[in-house]
């Protein structure tokens, strides 16, 4: 898996990614020794031979490097990340900054700047690309309110379906929260949803608003002494203790280490050893029956008992009740009211398969599943926990519940657009035409539509919406 970040966002949760996934593997691996789980996300490289020397297969670890590329239109966070303790894990190849950024405007990120980086993009992804043995999917991460995550990464995403079309895209996006700051989120959102729309697989969405609930909780929780008064030092949900990082956090860490422990969970299969590995393409594949329904609603257990050392792992059994509240969820919606489609559970850690059934028996009749794929659950299990568990589990589920978010988006946009605010700023920039707005209105418009379709059917007969055709 190829991780790309896109703006300040993206990469912000793309280095909390890459300290944890170190300090994971630092965890397992105590030799050092360049093994086949690390090989999954790192280049072992002997930077004597020059910068970009062969790949060290066997033995010792010489030098890590990531494999992914940065991309932002500030300079700020990737400076940051290379004056910081990851700096070894980058080199200047797998990078490209600029200086202005894009003014919270997608039109700036996609068209002016997508078609200025094109071919430096398009190089560096084929040469990353080139050092992978067996690629199975490019990430991109980015969020979708400003200006270069939303424009210039939804036009990454367009290369890469152009450059390697038959490797999957996995997007990580995170939307904004109702209270933003960026008077221009809702235009760039929408814009960057229609791009989502046509040539994601797969789209996890993800809250601010969510992710700062979850934190907000966990620090109630430690502060009230209801955990006990000590933090475990190994706890990687929203502390960065015991990583490299010692400079004092950020408002946002604790935020883009919930987002970074979810790619962790959804990546531990690539990276580890397990008695059900799940192929990352297999996400997609079984969870997305519709093409343009591939928006996965995750939620991440324990999220509230990492804060803690006093408190005793909790059962089980409690763990997959919890993936299923609402308390747990990366973004705020309601799925056991509404439709499921499909639903995957990735478990890490000593958990047998006769559990996994279990639970999913126990669960099942408390969850609505369409008619036509009662069954359509997907399990993996990996025997290697997060750092400081026993175990941990992250649930994705497939659901018509993510509507009223793209609703609240419409309609966010809808009164802007309805004034015409704003646009002056999108459409003096080269290749932006007001078509492009009335065309992204309509496709989330239809997105709205099918899951509607799906909804109408909750209680009576169903007609489905197009399926994937299957050419024979």
């Amino acid at each position: 898996s190829l991780p790309v970040a896109v703006g300040q966002c993206g990469n912000q949760v793309g280095c909390r990614f890459w300290d944890l996934a170190l300090r994971e593997h630092a965890a397992v691996n105590k030799k050092g020794i360049y093994d086949e789980a690390l090989s999954s996300f790192f280049r072992n490289i002997d930077t004597r031979s020059g910068d970009d020397g062969p790949d060290i297969y066997k033995g010792k670890i010489r030098s890590l490097k990531a494999r992914a590329l940065l991309i932002d239109m500030e300079e700020g966070v990737v400076n940051e990340i290379l004056q910081g303790p990851l700096r070894d894990v980058f080199d200047s190849k797998q990078l490209i900054t600029d200086v202005s950024g894009s003014g919270n405007n997608w039109a700036v990120g996609h068209k002016l700047y997508g078609y200025q980086y094109r071919e430096s993009i398009v190089e560096k992804l084929r040469k990353t690309a080139e050092h992978c043995d067996c690629l199975q999917c490019f990430f991109i991460i980015h969020s979708m309110g400003g200006g270069t995550g939303s424009g210039l990464g939804t036009f990454v995403l367009n290369l890469l379906e152009e450059e390697f079309p038959e490797v999957y895209r996995f997007v990580t996006s995170v939307y904004p929260s109702g209270e933003d700051d960026v008077i221009t989120s809702p235009y760039n959102s929408v814009l960057a949803m229609k791009e989502l729309n046509e040539h994601a697989d797969c789209v996890l969405p993800i809250e601010n608003e969510s992710l700062f609930d979850i934190v907000n909780k966990i620090h109630q929780m430690t502060s009230s002494g209801k955990l006990g008064s000590s933090v475990k030092q190994s706890s990687l949900v929203t502390s960065s203790a015991g990583s490299a990082k010692t400079a004092p956090e950020k408002p946002f860490d604790a935020m883009n280490n919930i987002v970074a422990n979810l790619l962790l969970n959804l990546t531990s299969s690539a990276r580890f050893e397990g008695s059900l590995n799940m192929d990352l393409n297999e996400i997609s594949m079984n969870l997305v029956p519709f093409p343009r329904l591939h928006y996965l609603v995750s939620s991440l257990t324990p999220l509230y008992t990492l804060a803690d050392v006093n408190v005793p792992p909790r059962r089980l059994d409690q763990m997959f009740s919890d993936a299923f509240s609402r308390d747990h969820q990366l973004i705020q919606a309601d799925p056991k009211h509404s439709l499921y489609l499909a639903c995957a559970l990735l478990v890490r850690g000593n958990v047998q398969v006769s559990d996994l059934r279990r639970n999913i028996e126990r669960l099942k009749p408390s969850l609505n599943f369409v008619s036509w794929n009662q069954e359509g659950w997907k399990t993996g299990l990996c025997s290697v926990p997060p750092v400081g568990h026993s175990h941990s589990l992250l649930a994705l589920a497939n659901n018509t519940c993510v509507k009223p978010t793209f609703i609240e988006l419409k309609d966010k946009f809808m009164k802007l657009y309805k004034k015409k605010a704003h646009l002056h700023h999108y459409l003096h920039i080269e290749g932006m035409e007001q078509s492009c707005f009335s065309e992204a209105m309509l496709s989330l418009s239809d997105l709205i539509e099918e899951y509607n379709e799906l909804d109408a059917t909750k209680d009576g007969p169903r007609t489905d919406p197009s399926r994937l055709k299957i050419a024979v």
